[in-house]
């Protein structure tokens, strides 16, 4: 028996959400939805539940956005300060000698 090597099936992040959505609505059955997908009923539960763990993410912490940017800026400068003080130190070495 030949048997060809099946792959599996790929969904877009979109299609995804779609059917989650169409999840969240509860107009149809997940055996109903999952029909009219071509996909198993759990899948749309696990689709369903992902949607919703991550709908915090959606509209997003500006709070925290910026607060990171201004670390990255904080770090930048440290940096800066860092390059000089270690001329500087290059600098007296070579004075000295060493």
């Amino acid at each position: 028996m030949n048997k060809m090597k099946q792959s599996r099936r790929k969904f877009t992040a979109k299609f995804k959400a779609m059917v989650a959505v169409e999840a969240l609505k509860e107009r149809e059955s997940l055996s109903e939805l999952a029909t009219r997908f071509e996909i198993h009923p759990t899948q749309v539960s696990a689709w369903k539940r992902e949607f919703l763990e991550r709908a915090e993410k959606a509209f997003g912490d500006e709070a925290a956005k910026e607060e990171e940017s201004v670390d990255v800026d904080n770090f930048f400068k440290q940096i800066g300060q860092l390059q000089v003080e270690n001329d500087f130190l290059k600098k007296s070495l070579k004075k000295a000698g060493l």
